[in-house]
């Protein structure tokens, strides 16, 4: 167990090919992709009818925690979340069993996207126990089965090196660019309002906040929000007002977020029985937009 935990910190890891992200190609052929795993655009009201919207963000909160715990791969979690939404719109699902069926969802992601994939156990561990590795193995034959084992899905940070070369930020700037962008894309995974958004889009609006939020300067000229927003939007076919809509809602998101930690940690002493949970994604206190 303490073997899965703890991850070599010398793991070789597959780089990016600055020659591919140079090429349109690849943003392109992600572009016709992404539609194929958008989920249903109301499977609250239409197929989760015992469900709740705060039941999801709860759900996916606690999907992130064990992400971070077990040190997964960036792609673990908004693919993890991706098959959830997807089954969900499918298939209606007792509250009871929310916590299996996302555990269940890291556990197909982890497979694709992590060198150490989780382990049955360590799910069935970080859930207190509530199910067994048997039923884990189950929903996850039944989860593949409803998906069609279709879950390789074009995710919001697959689109994120591709915009960093399209808008030339400088080298040093990027690391810090990617690491707000990534933040407000785990943001926007854990909000209902962005389930039924192309990635791209969020993606685009991600990367347009970071711009924005970090004030970037290159050779004396600023990049502006309005030609961020209006560069990308052309370079994913759509309204330039549709992106500056999806970022104006991360930062209410955000906002919203970071009132919730403020009430949670008054709270905190008063909340004896609730579970801890993550309000917010990694390092989104030390945000200020």
């Amino acid at each position: 167990m303490e073997g899965n935990v703890l991850r070599w910190e010398t793991e070789l890891k597959a780089q990016e090919e600055p020659v591919l992200l140079q090429s349109r190609v690849l943003m392109n052929l992600l572009l016709e992709l992404e539609e194929r795993h958008i989920p249903c655009i109301s499977y609250f009201h239409c197929v989760q009818t015992r469900l709740q919207p705060y039941m999801r963000r709860m759900l996916t909160s606690w999907m992130l925690e064990v992400c971070e715990e077990q040190k997964c791969g960036e792609d673990v979690f908004p693919l993890a979340v991706n098959c959830l939404d997807r089954f969900l719109s499918l298939v209606p699902v007792e509250k009871r069993h929310l916590q299996l069926l996302g555990s269940t969802c890291l556990f197909l992601a982890s497979k694709l996207r992590d060198s150490t994939p989780m382990t049955a156990e360590s799910l069935c561990m970080y859930s207190d126990y509530c199910f067994t590795d048997k039923e884990l193995l189950a929903m996850e034959l039944l989860v593949l089965n409803k998906l069609k084992w279709d879950i390789e899905a074009v995710t919001p940070r697959q689109f994120l090196p591709h915009f960093l070369e399209l808008l030339v930020i400088p080298t040093e700037k990027r690391p810090r660019v990617r690491k707000l962008a990534e933040t407000f894309i785990t943001l926007c995974s854990t909000d209902c309002t962005f389930i039924t958004l192309p990635p791209s889009m969020v993606a685009a609006a991600c990367v347009a906040a970071a711009v924005t939020g970090l004030q970037l300067q290159s050779s004396g000229m600023s990049y502006s929000s309005v030609a961020t927003v209006t560069f990308l939007a052309h370079a994913i076919r759509c309204e330039p007002s549709l992106l500056r809509t999806c970022q104006e809602q991360i930062e209410i998101s955000l906002e919203s977020s970071l009132q919730e930690a403020q009430r949670n940690r008054i709270s905190e002493s008063k909340s004896v029985e609730e579970p801890e949970r993550s309000s917010t994604p990694t390092d989104v206190l030390d945000i200020d937009l």
